[in-house]
């Protein structure tokens, strides 16, 4: 991976936009993080996801689907679907409540990661195996019914800036003495504007002051949702509206590595084996979304969201199989709810089109005014 990454780099002359590195590094044939066969998510990977906390996350995004497939019928796709754990507790809990849907399509990018997932259903819904499909590319034929997004777009190579000297300046990688390092240059006019948006929902920066934008969100969303004539997707992941994300402390931006359970930001430890992300500015998905023809239907925190999507149900139904069941699914609340823990940090956005009445997971708190 470091020999492919000096390579880029010598072929781009000598400084690589930190976009096409984090590209490389995260998504290389055979040597990106998500293309290799190492783990990635669970106790033996780098980080955990809320699936792999408990199934009553699941849960409560299946009442959400089962709303919506009540409203306008169809199917779901869900976009990168790690270990498989969220499609499987996806489709039994739908199972339960009668109303799985005919197909259940996977949008993912990764061989071994649709190998692991074949493997998930083929263990623990057999049954339900028949109904899966896993697509290459975004779905090209119209279809109705619920796209599902959960912690992909922290994952889109995004674009590294600096205030400086009054302007902008764009954050590279160059190599020195073997190493891989940061090296600047002007921005781009159309970066440059980006940035002064930025700033100017901010109120202002320092000068030194470094972030990070998603130049791919707005074309990325658009592919992986244009064909969806008819339904909602739900995006959830970690991240902030514009105003507090580039707020003048967060000087260093969100920029945020994994290994092995512990977070580190140097992007540039173990190419290939570390995860890259950055938080998501819900902002410019949310403008995205109305691009995209999308009304944005709410925008809650996960905690808010779980609450509305009927988590106390789901707790109950965990603990009919007895009190050590019901303590157990108490502690994954916990984590999943409490502010500390992924309650506040991590949001959940609803796009929707064609007929899709007010969403539970939405009614207790309404964000949107943020955005």
């Amino acid at each position: 991976m470091r020999a492919h990454l000096a390579a880029l780099v010598a072929s781009a002359g000598g400084w690589l936009s930190f976009e096409d590195y984090m590209d490389a590094a995260l998504y290389a044939p055979g040597l990106g993080y998500y293309s290799a066969g190492a783990r990635k998510l669970g106790g033996d990977g780098d980080f955990v996801t809320a699936p792999e906390i408990s199934a009553l996350f699941g849960g409560c995004v299946a009442r959400t689907c089962a709303e919506v497939l009540g409203a306008v019928g169809g199917e779901i796709l869900e976009i990168g679907a790690g270990t498989g754990r969220l499609a499987c507790d996806l489709l039994l809990r739908l199972e339960s409540l009668g109303a799985l849907p005919a197909r259940y399509r996977i949008l993912e990018v990764s061989a071994d990661l649709k190998d692991r997932q074949r493997q998930a259903l083929g263990a623990r819904a057999p049954h339900l195996l028949g109904r899966v499909s896993w697509l290459d590319e975004p779905p090209s034929s119209p279809f109705r019914g619920v796209i599902v997004g959960n912690e992909v777009l922290d994952a889109l190579p995004v674009t590294r800036f600096r205030r400086h000297a009054g302007g902008y300046e764009e954050l590279g990688v160059v190599v020195v003495d073997g190493a891989f390092a940061w090296g600047a240059r002007p921005a781009d006019p159309g970066l440059a504007a980006e940035c002064a948006r930025r700033e100017s929902a901010a109120g202002g920066w320092p000068d030194g002051y470094a972030s990070e934008l998603c130049r791919r969100l707005p074309a990325w969303t658009a592919a992986v949702t244009r064909a969806l004539e008819a339904g909602a997707v739900l995006w959830f992941d970690y991240g902030l509206p514009r105003a507090q994300y580039y707020l003048p402390e967060r000087d260093d931006g969100t920029l945020i590595c994994h290994f092995r359970h512990r977070a580190h930001a140097d992007p540039f430890s173990y190419p290939g084996l570390n995860d890259i992300t950055a938080w998501v500015d819900f902002s410019a998905l949310a403008e995205a979304g109305s691009h995209a023809g999308f009304e944005v239907a709410g925008f809650a925190t996960q905690a808010f969201y779980l609450a509305g999507a009927g988590i106390e149900s789901e707790m109950r139904a965990a603990g009919e199989a007895g009190p050590a069941a019901a303590a157990r699914a108490a502690h994954e609340a916990r984590r999943l709810m409490l502010p500390g823990e992924m309650g506040e940090r991590f949001k959940a956005m609803a796009w929707c089109r064609g007929g899709v009445p007010p969403l539970g997971g939405f009614s207790l708190q309404d964000l949107r005014h943020s955005l």
